[in-house]
């Protein structure tokens, strides 16, 4: 076991219980938190459609392969640039002495020496963001996004730590898709070579001014701050773990568009992409939890109340695998249809699209896991990230080359990665739960038999509503599926601590912000 590990795990005795108060208030917390993040989804999936419909009508699949790339490179680098502070943050706030106001714009200032770092190399090798075709002047601007975006995360992260989780539903669910899709239609009438990526950099610039803004407000501005190149340095010292794992739970998200990349042309790349934006919608079910999961549990572990992290790493992980279940089966077994709409090119990632969207669900235990692991076994989290990274890898040429050695077209390799990834996160969720399961000496367990039988249920329905016209499959199937599912899973799923998503409790919620 490494150092870091062996300060931070539960020593070998019976962990104490938590109070009944206590953990009401925590639910409390959780379900008012999962509440507001998922009207953000349901606002974020309503304006994200429209950037899908336009890009993909409007600017064409070899357009949108081009900017994918474009966009995968940036966010890597602004992924790497936050040095973990996305979750590291509430840690360092809750550490004893710490000076809110200070610790922030620390962060804030060593995301931005790392962008700074970032946007130099990308703006010097363009091609890194764009192998293929010319590179305009606009094009090598998009470099200066990589602190827009690692900014907007250690904002909206210092916005979680004080339970202000609207901050986040107004950058991303409001601010940034409405001002992607409305940009995308506007600059397509105005310079449609680089219509993509201009929309793209408004939308990043406004979700961080949306974001600043409240985190001025909880800490204020930097005023006497001043930097102090040991802290930060110590800081960014500590958070390698984190970043490294952040950039890896990241990295398994785009290294499929990455492989794929390598054996496919543009036109594939980008219908890959559309398929993969679609099966996102869902992927933001998990991001809903992750602000308020982290405070909750640094709090829980500061005050030894393991098994209490375990029932709500359990709980969180059933509120959104029941969630996503629902929506993969509303958006995959219809998954022809939904690509339609995109455009007619597109139909053939119907395949990818069923994968895609079995992998958000295989995926939600790794990620309620690994918000706890992040604090008690970052090193060995770490080596699990990574090992299931390099599964994906493998897993990914082995079935493209098998793909190939068959004869099969190129859309097939889509279907490849998509598989490739779904299996990868399936080893992570198993190895992570247990991992965690062992250190907190507490069961963690997101999985009920009411998922079988509503997506059993669910699946019957669906397969009936194929048989409709296309048309009456989107707008009679996927409400019927979505809506047997949810009343299975209601009936059958839910007991009165998950009904607590539905309800509001004022009381324990001010009590667990407090």
């Amino acid at each position: 076991m490494s150092q870091t590990d062996s300060a931070a795990a539960p020593p070998p005795s019976a962990p104490p219980h938590s109070s009944p108060d206590s953990s009401d208030a925590d639910t409390a917390a959780l379900a008012k938190g999962g509440r507001t993040n998922f009207f953000g989804f349901v606002l974020r999936l309503v304006a994200r459609l429209p950037f899908l419909y336009i890009a993909g009508r409007w600017y064409g699949p070899e357009a949108v392969g081009r900017f994918a790339f474009a966009v995968l490179v940036i966010e890597l680098v602004a992924q790497l640039a936050t040095l973990g502070l996305k979750r590291g943050l509430a840690e360092q706030l809750s550490a004893p002495g710490a000076d809110p106001r200070i610790t922030v714009w620390d962060g804030m200032f060593v995301a931005f020496l790392a962008s700074a770092l970032g946007s130099a190399v990308l703006f010097v090798l363009p091609q890194l963001m764009y192998p293929a075709g010319e590179i305009s002047s606009a094009d090598r601007w998009m470099a200066g996004l990589v602190f827009a975006i690692a900014g907007t995360e250690i904002a909206l992260a210092a916005c979680a730590y004080r339970f202000d989780i609207g901050a986040t539903v107004r950058a991303r669910a409001v601010v940034e898709p409405w001002a992607i899709s409305l940009a995308a239609a506007g600059f397509w009438y105005v310079s449609p070579a680089d219509g993509l990526m201009l929309s793209y950099a408004a939308a990043m610039v406004a979700a961080f001014l949306t974001a600043l803004a409240p985190m001025i407000r909880h800490y204020g501005g930097p005023g006497v701050w001043r930097p102090h190149p040991a802290a930060l340095i110590g800081l960014a010292r500590r958070n390698v773990p984190l970043a490294a794992a952040d950039a890896i739970e990241w990295g398994t998200r785009r290294l499929d568009l990455f492989i794929l990349g390598q054996f496919t042309s543009p036109t594939i790349y980008g219908i890959y992409y559309m398929a993969q934006q679609v099966a996102s919608l869902p992927q933001k079910l998990k991001t809903s939890f992750e602000p308020i999961l982290g405070p909750v549990i640094t709090r829980n572990l500061a005050e030894k109340r393991f098994a209490a992290v375990a029932q709500q790493v359990s709980q969180v992980g059933f509120w959104i695998i029941a969630a996503q279940a629902g929506i993969a089966l509303a958006l995959g077994i219809p998954g022809e249809a939904v690509m339609g709409l995109v455009g007619p090119e597109f139909v053939g990632g119907a395949g990818a699209l069923a994968f895609l969207l079995a992998a958000e669900v295989v995926a939600a235990t790794a990620v309620v896991s690994e918000a706890a692991l992040v604090y008690v076994a970052r090193h060995r989290n770490l080596l699990i990230s990574l090992a299931t990274l390099a599964l994906q890898a493998a897993f990914s040429v082995a079935l493209i080359l098998i793909a190939q050695s068959m004869g099969l077209p190129p859309l097939y390799y889509a279907a490849a990665v998509a598989l490739a990834l779904m299996l990868a996160l399936g080893f992570a969720s198993i190895a992570k739960a247990w991992l965690l399961a062992r250190i907190l000496q507490a069961p963690v367990n997101s999985l009920r038999w009411a998922l079988v039988w509503a997506t059993a249920g669910a699946a019957v329905l669906g397969w009936g509503a194929t048989k409709l016209p296309e048309w009456a499959e989107l707008l009679i199937g996927v409400p019927v599926i979505l809506g047997i599912y949810a009343w299975l899973i209601w009936t059958r799923g839910f007991g009165p601590a998950d009904r607590a998503l539905f309800k509001k409790h004022p009381e324990t919620a001010e009590a667990a912000a407090g």
